[in-house]
């Protein structure tokens, strides 16, 4: 596999470019694995790298990342607010405690992680300034549903240029994904294997088998073929590898079909709508 393997990309609303491909770095909390999952997903062509204040590694994460041979203007890095860093003055402090803790002048892209009822348009207000200051390139949501889409736009001067929220194939997020693509705002899959569940399903394992490729690799692939952001994650480097190698390949439309029918509205994840009111 080469370096270029991994090459398509979504542009925002704001005309910035992002990798359609990243990874996340969930769990990643050890020095020793995070040097060898970060340099591994380098080596076989990433280079959108998602993190969160909440996952504690974003300093770990971009240690590994600037210890590397790639340059900085070549990486997309994005993070998220903690839920307790929410409202306006506590969303500028996170910010900077992370921005100082990268040790970075920039993000490329900075995340609401969940809608708050409480804290709703404050903390959008401080992404705003943070974009308009230069310390980040593009903002964005994470776990909105269409009701807090339409919320943020009764106030907001900036549209969100992405909407990261759980979805695979037992949680297809159609209507999520027509409204957002009217808005013009990039789709981006969160757990895209459905932590795992959906990887013994008999109907993808069958076309997994046809194609001679992995449950795993038709899952993701069946993400792109939907124009989806998606940023599975790992810390084995050949699992890696695996989920990189998805551009050989492409699913019928008779084979989406048949995934796009798993839908059971399953959340392996919270219900955004029950954070929302607690926060």
């Amino acid at each position: 596999m080469t370096s270029n393997s991994i090459k398509d990309v979504v542009r925002f609303h704001n005309g910035l470019m992002m990798p359609q491909h990243g990874f996340g770095v969930y769990l990643i909390n050890e020095p020793s694995e995070a040097e060898t999952a970060i340099q591994k997903a380098l080596d076989v062509g990433y280079r959108s790298f998602d993190t969160a204040k909440l996952y504690e590694n974003e300093g770990l994460m971009a240690e590994q990342l600037r210890n590397s041979s790639v340059n900085r203007e070549d990486l997309f890095i994005t993070t998220k607010t903690h839920n307790d860093n929410q409202g306006y003055d506590q969303a500028l402090r996170a910010f900077h405690d992370s921005l100082e803790e990268m040790k970075l002048d920039y993000v490329d892209l900075l995340l609401v992680h969940w809608p708050s009822k409480r804290h709703f348009h404050d903390t959008w207000r401080a992404f705003e300034r943070l974009e308009g200051e230069g310390l980040v390139r593009a903002i964005g949501v994470c776990n909105y549903q269409i009701d807090h889409l339409k919320r943020l736009e009764t106030k907001a001067n900036v549209k969100p240029v992405i909407n990261q929220v759980e979805c695979h194939p037992y949680l297809t997020q159609y209507a999520l994904k027509d409204y957002m693509e009217e808005e013009d705002i990039v789709f981006e899959a969160w757990s895209p294997l459905g932590r795992g569940n959906v990887l013994s399903d008999p109907v993808i394992e069958k076309i997994a088998n046809r194609y001679q490729k992995s449950p795993a690799q038709v899952v993701l692939r069946w993400h792109l073929q939907q124009d989806s952001v998606i940023i599975p994650k790992s810390k084995t480097p050949e699992r890696i590898e695996e989920n990189a190698d998805i551009y050989d390949f492409v699913l019928t439309e008779e084979d989406m079909m048949l995934i796009d029918q798993l839908n059971r509205d399953e959340r392996r994840g919270p219900d955004p709508d029950v954070v929302y009111e607690q926060i």
